[in-house]
C-alpha cells in the first residue's frame, strides 16, 4: 500500500487576478506538504499532470515546477491522458513508491482551463481529444459525442431528462458546502426547462464548467511516513487503467464505458474488495449522464437510474457520489481533476473534509474515477481508511 500523507487543492474557478498555473501548483503543494509533516528535501519525485501544452505554454512543466517548488534534483515526470491525466499521475506516483524508486512523491495537477484561451478555441481543442483525422476534422464537439453516448446508454439502461437534472442538482447542491467549488448552485426544474440546449438532450446546465486550479498529494511508503501520520493517513490500495477505441462508432456498445469496467476490476482486484465495499466515490461527471454511465461501468449499482431515484447517491445515501460537487459543481481544471478527486477521497476517509460534506459514519473504502475522451482512457483508484481514522 501507499499512504496519502498530504492532500490539498486550490479553489476551482475562473481566475482574473493575473495568477497562473505555477502559482496555483505552489499553493496546493505547500498546503499538502504542511499536512504531510515532512520537509521539501524529503521529496524524491515530482509527478505533474496537465492536459495540454496549449494551456500551460510549457513543454517541460514538471521541471519548471521543480525549480519553483525547491525540488531541483528530484525525479520529474509530466503525465498526460486527456481528462484522465490527474488520475494517471496519481498512478505514476504510486508505482514509483511500489517499485522502491522513491519513498516520498509529490503529485500535482493543474490547468488554466478557463483562462488560457477563448471559449471557442477551447471547444476546438477539446474536439481533438478524440481522433483528429475523424471527429476532430469533422467539427463535432465533445458535448455532441457525450450526448450520443448517453442516448445509447438510455436505450438499454433507461434514464430521462429528469434524471439528468437530478444528477446536476445533487452535485451542485453538494458544492454549496465546498468553499473551493466553481458552481455552487441550487437549481429548480424551471431553470432546466429554460436553459439552452447544447446537444440534445444536454442543456447548458448538464455540462461541467471550464475551470482554473490545482490539486496536490504527498504520497509515502508506509515505513517512510512520519509516525504522527502513519496510522491516520489513508492508503491507496488499488489502481487500474484501461483504454477503449477513440471513435464511438467503432465500439460494440457506444453507451457503455467498457474500459472503465476493466480499470475498476483491476483496481478492486489489487485492493481485494468488491463494489459493495465502496463507501463513497468521486466519479467523472463532465456531463450529467456520464455520472450514471460511470456508476454502471464501475459496478456501484446494478440499476444506476433506479438507485439515483431512490437516493442511494445522496450525501446520506448508501454510496454518496461526488460530495465535492464533482466536475459539475466543484469544477474541472483538467490536469487537476483526478488529483483533486483522490485528495477529496483521502480527506473524507481521514475525517478532514469540508464541514457539511464530511460523512458522519465509519468509512472503509473510497473510489476515484476519471477518464479522457468519452470513456476512452480510464483510470480508477481505490483508497482505504487508515488504521485509526
Amino acid at each position: 500500500m501507499v499512504l496519502v500523507i498530504g492532500a490539498a487543492q486550490t479553489q476551482f474557478n475562473r481566475r482574473r487576478d493575473g495568477s497562473g498555473f505555477r502559482d496555483w501548483a505552489a499553493q496546493a503543494f505547500n498546503a499538502a506538504l504542511d499536512m504531510a509533516e515532512i520537509e521539501r528535501g524529503d521529496i524524491d519525485a515530482l509527478i505533474f499532470a496537465s492536459e495540454s501544452d496549449f494551456f500551460t505554454l510549457q513543454l517541460n512543466p514538471a521541471s519548471v515546477l521543480a525549480q519553483d517548488l525547491g525540488l531541483c534534483g528530484a525525479q520529474t515526470l509530466r503525465v498526460e491522458g486527456g481528462g484522465a491525466s490527474g488520475q494517471l499521475a496519481v498512478h505514476a506516483g504510486v508505482e514509483r513508491i511500489l517499485s522502491a524508486r522513491a519513498r516520498h512523491v509529490a503529485v500535482i495537477g493543474a490547468d488554466p482551463s478557463a483562462s488560457a484561451l477563448p471559449g471557442d478555441s477551447m471547444r476546438e481543442l477539446y474536439s481533438y481529444s478524440f481522433d483528429f483525422w475523424t471527429e476532430g476534422l469533422s467539427g463535432v464537439t465533445a458535448t455532441s459525442l457525450y450526448a450520443l453516448s448517453w442516448q445509447a446508454f438510455t436505450m438499454t439502461r433507461g434514464g430521462t431528462d429528469t434524471d439528468l437534472n437530478a444528477v446536476t442538482k445533487k452535485n451542485r447542491t453538494n458544492a454549496l458546502s465546498n468553499p473551493n467549488a466553481h458552481l455552487p448552485r441550487q437549481h429548480d426544474e424551471a431553470e432546466f426547462a429554460n436553459a439552452p440546449v447544447v446537444a440534445s438532450p444536454y442543456c447548458r446546465l448538464h455540462c461541467s464548467p471550464l475551470s482554473d486550479g490545482a490539486a496536490a498529494l504527498i504520497l509515502s511508503a508506509p515505513d517512510a511516513a512520519p509516525r504522527a501520520r502513519r496510522k491516520l493517513a489513508p492508503r491507496i490500495s488499488g489502481i487500474g487503467a484501461a483504454s477503449d477505441l477513440p471513435g464511438l462508432g467503432h465500439r460494440a456498445n457506444p453507451g457503455q464505458f467498457t474500459a472503465k469496467t476493466t480499470a475498476a476490476q483491476q483496481a478492486m482486484t489489487m485492493a481485494t474488495i468488491d463494489p459493495a465495499d465502496i463507501s463513497l466515490a468521486e466519479v467523472y461527471d463532465a456531463y450529467a449522464g456520464a455520472e450514471l454511465q460511470a456508476v454502471a461501468a464501475l459496478g456501484l449499482a446494478e440499476d444506476p437510474v433506479t438507485a439515483l431515484r431512490n437516493g442511494d447517491f445522496a450525501p446520506t445515501g448508501r454510496c454518496p457520489l461526488n460530495l465535492s460537487g464533482g466536475l459539475l459543481g466543484q469544477g474541472a481544471p483538467v490536469g487537476a481533476t483526478g488529483v483533486g478527486q483522490t485528495a477529496s477521497c483521502a480527506l473524507m476517509l481521514e475525517g478532514r473534509y469540508h464541514q457539511g460534506l464530511q460523512p458522519d459514519r465509519v468509512l472503509g473504502h473510497a473510489l476515484a474515477d476519471t477518464h479522457g475522451g468519452v470513456g476512452t482512457s480510464c483510470a480508477v483508484t481505490i483508497l482505504q481508511a487508515g488504521d485509526s481514522a
